[in-house]
Formats: structure tokens, C-alpha cells, sequence
């Protein structure tokens, strides 16, 4: 049924946005192999967290305009991803779900975004095998609520104020205010560093599910820094805070290396601290992205998470093409 509805909006939207906007499919084929569930897997992950699974998604970019220039962004990005082993074999996903407008003192947005922390602020990881720190429990990767940014000429600026349930909405005694400002575009200077806070009362979420009970006092303060340098990327991701009553420190080392013409090739190594109070860790990860075609990926990935001694090899066929 959600897939219909899916193709039935798409057939409406892909006349009413042509030549305004643009619209990419995506699909992903993904499995792999756990030596703590001693079995076939379908998630690169555990099968409770969103990412990633097969799917069938689309993502949709449309920019209103006028004769003094662009007005504001329309972004939907949703997927309807399949996992036997997951409570719900078929489950859909909503990543972005947002509008945003361009004022005279800053970018305005309204919907599901980025929340203003860490790498996860300007590091996109939807479609990756690799994570950042939300998909290991500490931040959102997406959350519902209010944004606002400024670009200035050595960084920029932002704020923001969420529901702090990620992907599920959730309106009660529950939020999140975050504010991040860094040094450096990367897309322009090749690097970025940035310091950010958090703080506010969150909900237990795991996956697309709100689990039982009161909201909990969330805190977080951290540094971010990323390097483009040559052939070679650097990312990394630090903080601390509390988070369900316990005190914790965090932290994400991320080093690539890009090869073959066009960067078509990539090879990563990953490691991640989770510093919760009496419950610490480490998750260590390597693997490869291989452009086959412009518009199809292989990914291969290698995970050691050492709490649960678990060990995980996952492939994944990604195809993202513009209709």
C-alpha cells in the first residue's frame, strides 16, 4: 500500500516539478553475515536501527523562484526499506521532509532536517554503510522541528530547536535546542571545524519506535573537524554530555582515501568510542565504495562492535539516478 501511494505521488509530482526541480529514484540491495546471530543478514547495522536495508525510495528538490532569485527549497526523501529480520518487514522512511526559505539574515527551515550538531549537521551518510555518532545512539541524524543558519565570508552559523525524537515525531514534554558554528566551507576551503551544544529532554527511540516511559535530560558539547586534503578525507567527531541518566563521552575517527580516475574508488577505516558510564566500547569498521556505473555504487563494509562481539560483513548495490 505505502509503495503505491509512493508511485502515485511521484506520478503527479514528476509533471508539476519538471523543469522547477529535481527528482532522483534510489534503490539498494543489501546483505551480509553476523557472528552474533550466527546467520544471514538483511541491515548493516542491528536490525533495530534504520540504516540500511533494501529499500525503494525517492529524493525531491524543488526551488521556488522569482526575478530576484530563489525563494525557497522543498526537499522529500523517503524510502520504504524490507528486513526480515526487523519487527516490521516492510517499514517506510521519511529522512528529509522540510521547507526552507532565504531571508535577508538567514536560511529559515520548517519539517524533518538536520539538527545543528556535529558531523552530522553537513555530512551526509543516507545512503552509506558507514555512520556517524546518531546512528550509535548519541545525537539525530534528522529531527522534526525549526532551523535557522547564516553563511558568513569564514564559516557559518546555526541554530536549531526539534521535537528530539529523530525519525519518529513526538509532541509532548519532549525537545532539543542545538547551536553549532565552525570555521571553513568545505565545499570551498577543504576544511571544516566546528564547536556545537546541545541540550533539552528526549524521548528512548530506537529505530522508527518510541519506547515507553518519561522523556530524559539530553546534553551534549563537541568539536567536529573535516579535512579534504589531495586524495585523502578526514573526519572527525567528539563530545559529551548525559543521555538516560548516565554521563558519557563519545567520539568518531574517520580516514579515506580516494583512488582510480574520478575518485570512482574509496577505501575507508572507521573507528567509534562510546564512552557511556560503566558500559564503554568500541566499534571498529574498513570498507570500500566502488563507482560502477555513474549512477550505481558497490559498498562493502567490516564491523567489530566489541560490547556484543560481534562481527559483520555487509555488501550493498546502491542505484541513485535522476528521472
Amino acid at each position: 500500500m505505502f509503495k503505491g501511494a509512493i508511485l502515485a505521488i511521484l506520478a503527479f509530482a514528476v509533471p508539476a516539478f519538471a523543469g522547477e526541480g529535481l527528482l532522483y529514484l534510489e534503490a539498494q540491495v543489501l546483505g551480509g553475515y553476523s557472528s552474533l546471530e550466527k546467520n544471514v543478514i538483511y541491515h548493516s547495522m542491528s536490525a533495530d536501527e534504520a540504516m540500511q536495508r533494501s529499500s525503494v525510495g525517492f529524493d525531491l528538490i524543488h526551488k521556488a523562484s522569482s526575478g530576484s532569485g530563489d525563494k525557497g527549497t522543498l526537499a522529500l526523501q523517503g524510502r520504504l526499506a524490507w528486513d526480515p529480520g526487523a519487527r516490521n518487514r516492510f517499514e517506510p522512511q521519511v529522512y528529509n521532509a522540510y521547507y526552507r526559505i532565504r531571508t535577508h539574515y538567514a536560511y529559515i527551515w520548517a519539517g524533518h532536517n538536520r539538527t545543528a550538531a556535529g558531523l552530522e549537521s553537513y555530512f551526509d551518510t543516507h545512503g552509506a554503510l558507514l555512520q556517524t555518532l546518531p546512528m550509535y545512539g548519541y545525537g539525530f541524524d534528522r529531527d522534526w522541528g525549526l532551523g535557522a543558519s547564516h553563511d558568513f565570508t569564514w564559516g557559518d552559523a546555526a541554530l536549531s530547536l526539534t521535537a528530539g525524537s529523530g525519525m519518529p515525531l513526538r509532541a509532548a514534554r519532549n525537545y532539543l535546542a542545538s547551536g553549532r558554528i565552525s570555521k571553513g566551507v568545505l565545499s570551498r576551503d577543504n576544511y571544516s571545524g566546528g564547536v556545537y551544544f546541545s541540550i533539552g529532554r528526549v524521548p528512548e527511540t530506537i529505530d522508527y519506535h518510541l519506547i515507553g516511559g518519561e522523556e530524559k535530560s539530553y546534553s551534549a558539547a563537541g568539536a567536529d573537524f573535516s579535512l579534504l586534503w589531495d586524495r585523502w578525507e578526514l573526519r572527525s567527531d567528539l563530545r559529551g554530555g548525559r543521555r538516560l541518566g548516565r554521563d558519557y563521552l563519545a567520539g568518531l575517527g574517520r580516514l579515506g582515501l580516494n583512488l582510480l580516475d574520478e575518485n570512482r574508488l574509496k577505501l575507508e577505516a572507521q573507528g567509534v568510542y562510546s564512552g557511556m558510564k560503566g558500559m564503554e566500547f568500541w566499534t571498529l569498521a574498513a570498507g570500500f565504495s566502488f563507482l560502477l556505473t555513474p549512477d550505481l555504487s558497490w559498498r562493502s563494509m567490516f564491523e567489530h562492535e566489541y560490547a556484543m562481539n560481534d562481527r559483520r560483513v555487509v555488501t550493498q548495490l546502491y542505484y541513485y539516478f535522476k528521472v
